[in-house]
């Protein structure tokens, strides 16, 4: 709990942003979200909306395990112990994690989970422990999108390393083909935008998420986004889908 001699020291114009904030907040309708979707499908364009709009604090699995780890919480105590071992941390232990983490006040509105659950013993797991608390995932929001599609958009990716900026070669290409438009540097890909690298992360996308997002549909909670339509549309599919 932040002791008062903290608060002191916060700028009044960010605790007065915080308090509107919260009071902003205190009419939204809780919501328990799980984001599913490939690499490239735009989660991390829709996410921090989603976000901003709900009220909801944004879970990363792999962030909050470094998170416990560097706290040395508990969980992150035991979560370190594993890996150390070079062994896979148990389910178990992340959605204790996620337990944790949702007695934080951003969540008290709910949450955004992405990157888990990654299989359906996962998905049962994160249903037990949010059924003990007496709630539910109200909406699974997948990221459908073709594969074709996917490999377009991401093995067309170039990036300026010294600035970040990036590139298109079909979205948004620079003036003169591989060259940075501002310093005339050569741009490169990331190792992981190639298609090789992207077909292997596909198939075990789809081979990990299939039956997880079968397991929600027979819960009636799934939502299938257009995913590779423009952002602001599959912004609006988004809104559309939670207010079902």
């Amino acid at each position: 709990m932040a002791a008062a001699a903290d608060l002191e020291d916060v700028p009044s114009a960010d605790l007065m942003t915080e308090l509107l904030r919260r009071m902003k907040c205190a009419n939204k309708p809780d919501k328990r979200l799980i984001l599913i979707g490939p690499p490239g499908s735009g989660k991390g364009t829709q996410s921090p909306i989603i976000k901003d709009e709900y009220c909801l604090c944004h879970l990363a699995t792999g962030d909050m395990l470094r998170a416990a780890v560097a706290a040395k919480t508990p969980l992150g105590v035991k979560a370190k112990e594993a890996m150390e071992k070079g062994e896979l941390v148990s389910d178990d232990l992340v959605v204790g994690i996620i337990d944790d983490a949702l007695k934080k006040p951003s969540c008290q509105k709910g949450f955004i989970l992405d990157g888990f659950p990654r299989t359906v013993v996962q998905a049962q797991k994160l249903d037990e422990m949010l059924g003990k608390r007496g709630v539910r995932v109200d909406k699974v929001l997948n990221f459908a999108i073709d594969d074709a599609i996917l490999e377009e958009r991401i093995t067309g990716r170039w990036i300026h390393p010294s600035s970040g900026r990036s590139y298109h070669s079909k979205f948004a290409p620079p003036k003169v083909p591989g060259v940075d438009d501002v310093s005339g540097e050569p741009l490169v890909q990331r190792k992981d935008d190639t298609a090789a690298v992207l077909k292997s992360r596909l198939e075990a996308f789809h081979q990990q998420t299939e039956p997880v997002i079968d397991y929600y549909s027979k819960k009636g909670v799934v939502a299938n986004l257009p995913a590779e339509k423009p952002p602001p549309e599959v912004t609006s599919e988004v809104k559309k889908a939670l207010t079902s």
